[in-house]
């Protein structure tokens, strides 16, 4: 008896003890006791600004939840001035946009983090409602550029999980000057032919880990800007849309370059372009080295291999001029599946700075069920293993 009475007492001590860190390890601000409405009409921001500014003011893991049911956050709104470095955003719901694409069509971004540390965001689904958008876009009409679902601007460590995005007015998801960010199980949703939804973005960033993510979209499902470093993408469906592109680079004469970049097993289904390197025809001290495409799957890909260094839309600024950026150490391995168009490899390098170190390994691209072709202009690599269409480099 006494033991056990001794026992009781040393676990009510432990408890006692404990739950002050059991309380605060399990903190939830529901967005609905802020004053969030699910009903999708009525604006919940400043709600969910509230429960986003009581989970940072301590410094003890905390979670911001958004329970089940639609909420409209009718404006641009930022997260930011967070001294917590464990925040979790729990999200059982659809967050919407508002419909009028003018709200919010101007501003950067819809929805941002901004110079935080330690954040994850786990499911829901985003949903820019920007099909009116496209409508102004695709009509020639004068229209905002649009705003990105979701930016990650000058934060680090972070998490997303389990995200979807849906109909973004422009690109889905930005990743802009951060440190050691992973997307992984995110989808992306927009018509083939919305214009300018870029599935993910990443520029000026390291450290970005891609995986098991889904892309259907109008424009690149995954694109690489000037910055990006130590990138890894892996297990990537994509289809419709413009494929993963690095690139574009070059648009300006200073810029950083990209570097140690991997794309590996990824599926493409009847997109514009598969592995794409593309950049401005003027002059640039940017570069794109140490890149890896490997296990990859073509399916009726217009343009399933390419480099383009001749980018020039609409023709300004750059007609018969040559890009200055250096693309150099390329290596396509294990790349199987069909092409579109006649021409599968096709690398259209600088006359200035010729592409160098380009490596092809066990490749293999057909056309209408023949052998398909392989272009090169100012292109130097090496070949390994069964190569077809027959290498031109």
């Amino acid at each position: 008896m006494g033991f056990r009475f001794n026992s009781m007492i040393l676990s009510f001590v432990l408890v006692t003890l404990l739950y002050p860190y059991d309380q605060a390890a399990a903190a939830t601000y529901n967005v609905v006791n802020f004053g969030a409405k699910a009903d999708g009409k009525t604006n919940s921001a400043k709600a969910f600004l509230s429960a986003w500014a009581a989970a940072c003011a301590g410094s003890s893991p905390a979670t911001v939840y958004a329970p089940p049911g639609r909420y409209l956050l009718g404006n641009a709104i930022t997260f930011s001035n967070c001294k917590n470095h464990a925040v979790t955003f729990r999200i059982d719901a659809t967050v919407v946009a508002p419909a009028d694409y003018g709200v919010i069509g101007n501003a950067a971004n819809w929805i941002e983090f901004k110079d935080v540390t330690g954040v994850s965001v786990l499911g829901g689904v985003l949903d820019g409602q920007g099909t009116g958008l496209w409508a102004c876009k695709n009509s020639g009409k004068h229209c905002p550029s649009g705003a990105t679902t979701l930016g990650l601007t000058g934060s680090n460590n972070i998490l997303i999980s389990g995200l979807t995005s849906l109909n973004s007015q422009m690109f889905h998801i930005v990743i802009n000057g951060c440190k050691n960010v992973k997307l992984q199980g995110v989808r992306v949703s927009a018509s083939g032919n919305s214009p300018n939804t870029d599935g993910i973005h990443v520029q000026l960033s390291s450290g970005v880990t891609i995986v098991d993510t889904k892309i259907k979209t109008g424009d690149d499902c995954i694109s690489i800007g000037p910055g990006a470093a130590n990138l890894w993408m892996e297990n990537i469906a994509c289809g419709p849309g413009h494929g993963i592109s690095i690139g574009s680079l070059g648009k300006d004469i200073k810029e950083e370059g990209v570097q140690n970049v991997t794309v590996t097993t990824a599926t493409f289904t009847g997109t514009q372009n598969g592995v794409r390197i593309k950049s401005w025809a003027r002059a640039s001290n940017g570069f794109a080295r140490d890149i890896l495409f490997q296990h990859i799957v073509m399916v009726n890909v217009q343009n399933p291999i390419f480099i383009d260094q001749h980018y020039c839309p609409n023709n300004n600024n750059c007609p018969d001029q040559a890009s200055g950026v250096k693309i150099s150490d390329v290596t396509y391995q294990d790349i199987h599946g069909t092409s579109a168009t006649e021409v599968a490899v096709k690398f259209d390098c600088s006359s200035k700075n010729p592409c160098s170190r380009i490596k092809l390994q066990d490749v293999k691209l057909t056309y209408k069920n023949k052998v398909a072709e392989a272009s090169c202009a100012n292109a130097d690599g090496t070949t390994a293993g069964s190569i077809q269409p027959a290498s031109c480099l």
